[in-house]
């Protein structure tokens, strides 16, 4: 099954608050996307935004520039009627992240919550980060989140990438002066806890 048709049918079958990796409240990517952008003119892109809501609390938040780029078009579409009439103040991107054409220098933050581990493939993470430094201006920011050493080897029957700080920050190079990084473990709806790594970059 290729990547789109796995989300869908994921998404399709699940409600928001079924999958591992739901929170009602992102609050560590909340802080650090105001820590990094306090001017809610920014323009702010959630990769594999989803369902997430993320987006609620930045549209509630003040932020009038606000992105959702997902794989799944259900995800969206789930989000988009959660919002009601906000849903209007959002741009909502349907497309593989690796490949969608981004706008150059257009965001000041670009934030993933637990997409890029899902990248096992070497070619596939150079293609992200190649997004990365074309979509994101220069002295914007980056915030990541994948799963940390002691996290899944799988999600949602697929293999990931498990990253410390330094071996996730690596992925991304020079270019990105690392921030800060911290680790979050995250309770999942079923109760079990997953360490997620945080890496909050400037891009040079």
């Amino acid at each position: 099954m290729d990547p789109r048709s796995h989300w869908e049918k994921v998404y399709g079958t699940k409600r928001p608050d079924q999958v591992s990796w739901y929170r009602p409240h992102l609050e560590l990517s909340l802080a650090l996307i105001e820590e990094a952008a306090p001017n809610r003119d920014a323009n702010i892109i959630d990769v594999g935004g989803g369902e997430s809501t993320l987006v609620d609390d930045l549209i509630a938040g003040g932020y009038r520039h606000v992105s959702v780029l997902d794989l799944s078009s259900t995800a969206l579409a789930v989000a988009r009627a959660r919002l009601g009439q906000d849903a209007e103040r959002v741009e909502w991107l349907a497309g593989d992240v690796t490949t969608s054409p981004l706008p150059k220098g257009r965001y000041d933050v670009w934030h993933d919550r637990a997409v890029f581990h899902f990248l096992t493939r070497a070619a596939d993470r150079v293609a992200y980060v190649k997004q990365v430094a074309h979509a994101v201006k220069r002295g914007g920011h980056v915030v990541v989140a994948t799963f940390g050493p002691e996290g899944p080897t799988k999600c949602s029957g697929l293999d990931v990438v498990r990253y410390d700080a330094d071996a996730l920050h690596d992925e991304f190079g020079v270019n990105f002066h690392l921030v800060k990084s911290l680790s979050e473990q995250h309770r999942t709806p079923a109760g079990h806890f997953q360490q997620f790594t945080y890496c909050y970059c400037k891009v040079a």
